[in-house]
This record gives C-alpha cells, structure tokens and sequence, in this order.
C-alpha cells in the first residue's frame, strides 16, 4: 500500500471546488447570494460566452472592509456563523464560507467593494488561490466580483462544460428562479451584451414574474395564500387549463431559497388531481415559510436541497394551499379570440360549403326537431330502438316526474339537480377551504345547441359555451367518487350473468362494500358466475358487462389498497361511458339544468381528463369583434 501523505493546499482547493463549483451557473447562485445577504436591492448579473470566459456580479450591499476583502476568499470564512447554535438557525442563503474561496481556485478573479461610509474602496485581484494585488481605490458603495476565465488552470473540468449557449441557459435559469424568490430587489441580467429580464423592486411578485417569464404566463396564474400548522405558503400556481408539458415551469423556494424537492412537487401534482390533462404538469411559483428549526439546509453542497423534519406537515401545507386557491378562484375560462384584423374565411371547395354547414339549433327548435322523424329509410330494429330513446327523452319533458317511470326518475331527477353533495372522500380539505354563499344563483337561458356537442347559453350579459359531454361526464364522476351512490341503484327486472375467473369473483366479492357505495350489486349464488343484480342509473344504458370488467381489473390492480386516488381510473372510465354524447338529444330543460349545474358549482370546471367544460365570452369581447367598440 503507499504511504498516507497530505494533500497539499493547492490540490485540497481545486477537490473543495469541485464540491461546489461546477459550471458559471454554480459560480453566479453563489455570489448573487451573498450580494442579497449583503442586503443590496439592486443587482446586476452580466455573463459571456456562457460566463466561461466573463462574469460580472455588481450590487449596493453593504460592501467589505480593506481588511475583510482578502478573508473573504480563504476557507471557511464567513461573517455569518459565529457558534454552534448559529447551525440550527440559518436565515441567510450563503454560509458555508466555501464560494469565494472555491472560485478563486479555479478562475481569475477581480474584486472592487466599497462601505458606504469609507472615503476608498478595495481593489483586489486573486487568481488560483494566489493574491495578486490589494489596494486602496476610489469605487462606488456596495461590491462588483469579476470572474474571468473559469477552470483556466484545471482542463480536466473544463473539458465538461457544455456550448456557450447551453451554459448561459443554465445561469438564465439560476437568475429566474433568485428573481423570482425576491420580488422587493431589482435585478438586472445582460447575457452577451443583451439585457434579457430587468425586475423593478415594487415587491410585487406578479410584476416580477411579468419581467422574468412574460405577461402571457403571468396572467394563466392565480394566487396562493395560506397557513397551515405554522407553515406559510405564498405565491401562485397555474389555472389548469394552462399546465406545461413538463415541470421546468414547478418553481418553490423554502425560507425565499431556490430548492428542489420532491414533496413540493408531489403535493401540488395532488392537488391538481382530475382537473389537469394527462401527460400535463402544473406550473407554480411558490414560497414555503418555516422555522428553521424544522429543517437542515446542509445536506447538498450547493443548498439546492433541504430536509424537512416532518415531510408529512409541509406536504400537507402545499397541498391545501394549493388545493384551497383552485376551489376559490372558480377557474371560468374566458374564449380567447385572435385579434388580428386581417382575417378572411377560406373560400370552400367545391360542394364544401353544404358539407360544412354549421348544425346550431335555436332552443324554439328542439321541440320540433324530437317530433319530426323522417321516414325515407327501410325501419330497421336499430331505428326502431332509437325511436324508443328519442320517445323517452320526450316523456322526461312533457310528463311530471311522478308519472316517469322509477328508473326514469332518478335520471332524470340526477340530471335536474341544481347541485349535488359535496364529496365525501375524495380529498380531505380542511372545512375553511370550502366557500359557501346564499347569493341568489343568477338565471340562465339557453340559446341552443352547436353541433350536436356545445350548449349555447346566456346568464349576467355572458355568453356561455358548455361541452355537455365533458359536463355531465364529470357531475357523474363527483358523484361516483364521492361513494354515496346507493341511492341511485336501481335494481335489474333481469340480471346479467357473467362467467368469471375465481380469482375475479373473489375481488368482487372482496369489495362487497366499495361497490355498493358505487352503486352495484351481486348474486353470487351461481358460481362460477356471477349475476349482476342492480347498477347505478346512469349506467343502465351502458354495455354492462365491459364497465363490470374495468372494475374488476382496476380492483385487481389496487387490491392493496382499494381506497386508493389509483381507482379513479375505473371511474373515469364509467363516468366517460355514461355520460351524454354528442349527438344525444336532449330537452331544453335538461340542458338548462346542465349548464345550470356548471355555472353555479365551481367544482364542475374541468372533465376527469382534465378538459375544460366551460368557456365564457363577454358581450364587449363580442362587440369588438365586430368593430362595435
């Protein structure tokens, strides 16, 4: 074995620099987190070639002394941590006392720094660990840092570093997320002589966000205020219409340090549960307050990690923070219309125009349209059969609900309803998260119908456009989820059998309780088949069998643990098959019960799958359009 020696001070220096520094992106958190702990409010980041070869940090802190500038930069020294103690409550975002002095190690550095009552300032120059000059100079208050060639002496790292272009992304990105987390300090970034984000120190954190990601991404967010056992988040998270492909957009700072953390991310993906389109990821800019007793920002070289003492309480806060500004805000979508002026309809191909003509059915109409069947075609089991439907949907209208039959009844009186229950288990949220309101609900009148899917409707000079389907599929889905659908079972004049697996018929069997909740029951004095005695309303005229079997896969899957938010996907599945389709006929009161159920229940804003059901457009949005204003 050879022999055990000491490292000597220069190579113990470029390993600790590693440990710390190991791009320009690196380089910048770590000074512009000093300038903030030097309490400047104005800050300017200027980088080149990706900051590879040029990097500049200027504020109006506090500055050095003549003294403290050459400390500054050895090891471990910092004004920031005095005891022991001082480690368990940290309040400042740089206090290792490592930056300076693992910069130094691999870059050319020159330093100007200045207090604000001293006649001079510093001028001090280091290069490799090694001083270079230390002098008196006249310069303004506050401290510029100028990093010159990184990695110059050590081409093992530098070879590592990405292009130009991807580097300066990466301090972009750095700078983005530091602005973000100090709404009240203005902070100025030039990349490659060009000004890229430039934050006025209004403490606004909208305006703020404006600068750095631009107005239209502003506007998609709404706000986030909330205290939960001590903990406090702010900020603001995305309206799910607006999620991002991905979750470079997810921004969370503890204690107004820039982190990454998995529990943030997980709660407020949670909290976006059936509202957010699959493949879909929210976009948040949020602030999590805390004691620093309960937490350790020394486990990660760089403090891009924290660990929580209790994970389970700041999940939780997140989550309810989150949750709560989604149940608040209503989430009605405005229809955005271009606004260009040049705007010419295609002139349509030949015989196109009658192909494409635009189905909208006038309310007056509906009436007449379900009396009119015309007969031009052989009649057909199939057509008979969609006779009994449209004849059906009729005797909903005309007939008092008392003289429908008992199957009809419940449908129909589903559908009518003006609300339904809130949810018993789908998301525990805390009872001052739910808003109630006596307000009288504002009347709805029901225009028509446009292609066979989009009710038309008006209430408070606003013009509504529901998706029916994507509507009623999510009322059924609340309901489902909310397991309280035994009031809706309707029992079968003849059951359906089917034959299954042992192990298939002991899931069912298993989950006896869950599936009464939702609405089914069993025979199961046939094996190996089983018979499906009664199923909810709003499935009866569904294919059975195929939603029994999702069922069963589902529970197959989950059996573990049944109560799972994994089982939405079976009732995704049903809501889906038994919801309205386009192309159904229905009575102008059950559309106005419909649209009624979605404007008044801001629960009903988005399908399962994450779709929006609703889309407002202003009367002025209108009158615009056609030059009136």
């Amino acid at each position: 074995m050879p022999s055990i020696n000491i490292l000597s001070r220069e190579i113990s220096e470029l390993i600790a620099a590693g440990e710390v520094i190991e791009r320009p992106a690196s380089v910048i958190k770590e000074l512009v987190e000093n300038s903030i702990d030097s309490g400047a409010k104005y800050i300017t980041v200027e980088i080149k070639n990706g900051g590879i070869s040029y990097m500049r940090v200027t504020d109006d802190g506090c500055g050095m002394s003549f003294e403290d500038v050459p400390t500054a930069f050895l090891r471990h020294a910092t004004s920031k941590i005095l005891t022991r103690d001082d480690l368990d409550n940290i309040n400042t975002l740089g206090f290792r006392g490592e930056a300076l002095a693992s910069v130094s190690a691999v870059a050319k550095v020159e330093v100007l720094s200045k207090l604000k009552n001293d006649d001079y300032g510093t001028h001090y120059s280091i290069s490799g660990s090694d001083e270079l000059l230390h002098e008196k100079s006249g310069c303004p208050d506050g401290t510029t840092i100028i990093i010159r060639d990184l990695f110059y002496n050590v081409p093992a790292r530098a070879k590592f570093l990405k292009k130009d272009v991807t580097e300066a992304n990466a301090v972009s990105n750095i700078m983005q997320k530091i602005a973000l987390s100090n709404p009240d300090i203005s902070f100025k970034f030039i990349r490659d002589n060009r000004i890229e984000f430039n934050t006025v120190s209004d403490g606004s954190l909208y305006s703020c966000i404006c600068a750095v990601y631009g107005k239209d991404f502003a506007r998609d967010l709404i706000p986030v205020e909330y205290e939960y056992n001590g903990i406090t988040i702010s900020g603001m998270t995305v309206k799910p219409l607006y999620a991002k492909n991905n979750r470079s957009f997810q921004t969370f700072f503890v204690n107004d340090r820039y982190i990454r953390s998995k529990i943030c991310s997980s709660a407020l993906e949670n909290a976006y549960t059936n509202i957010i389109m699959t493949g879909k990821f929210p976009a948040c800019v949020l602030s999590v307050y805390i004691s620093p007793h309960d937490m350790d920002v020394n486990i990660h070289p760089s403090k891009a990690e924290v660990r929580f003492a209790d994970e389970k309480k700041v999940s939780d806060a997140v989550f309810f923070a989150v949750k709560n500004a989604l149940m608040n805000n209503g989430l009605i979508y405005e229809f955005e219309l271009p606004q260009k002026n040049d705007w010419i309809k295609p002139a349509p191909e030949k015989d196109e125009f009658i192909q494409q003509e635009i189905m909208f059915t006038p309310v007056e109409e509906l009436k007449e349209k379900e009396e009119i069947t015309e007969k031009k075609e052989p009649v057909t089991p199939e057509i008979v059969e969609e006779e009994k439907t449209v004849e059906i949907q009729s005797y909903e209208v005309e007939k008092e609900p008392e003289t429908v039959p008992e199957s009809v009844q419940e449908d129909f009186k589903y559908i009518k309803a003006e609300s339904f229950e809130k949810p018993d288990k789908p998301v525990e949220i805390p009872s001052e998260t739910i808003k109630t309101t006596d307000e009288k609900k504002p009347d709805i009148r029901i225009v028509g119908e446009v292609f066979g899917l989009y009710i038309i409707a008006e209430c408070d000079g606003t013009m509504l456009i529901i998706d029916k389907h994507a509507a009623h599929e999510r009322i059924i889905f609340e309901k489902l989820k909310s397991r309280n659908c035994r009031q809706y079972s309707q029992k079968m004049l003849v059951g359906i059998k089917m034959l299954l697996t042992s192990d298939e018929t002991d899931v069912i069997e298993n989950n006896t309780e869950l599936l009464l909740d939702l609405g089914f029951e069993f025979d199961f004095s046939e094996r190996p088949c089983i018979i499906v005695t009664a199923v909810p309303t709003f499935i009866m005229d569904t294919d059975i069998e195929a939603i029994v079997y999702e069922v069963i896969e589902n529970l197959k899957l989950y059996k573990q643990n049944p109560q799972s938010a994994l089982l939405d996907d079976m009732l995704h599945t049903m809501a889906c098959k038994s919801a309205i389709k386009a192309n159904d006929k229905n009575a102008p009161e059950q559309l106005k019960a419909l649209a009624e159920q979605v404007y008044n229940n801001e629960n009903i804003r988005h399908c399962p799958h994450g779709r929006p059901v609703m889309f407002t457009m202003t009367k002025s949005n209108i009158d615009h359009q056609f030059k009136r204003t």
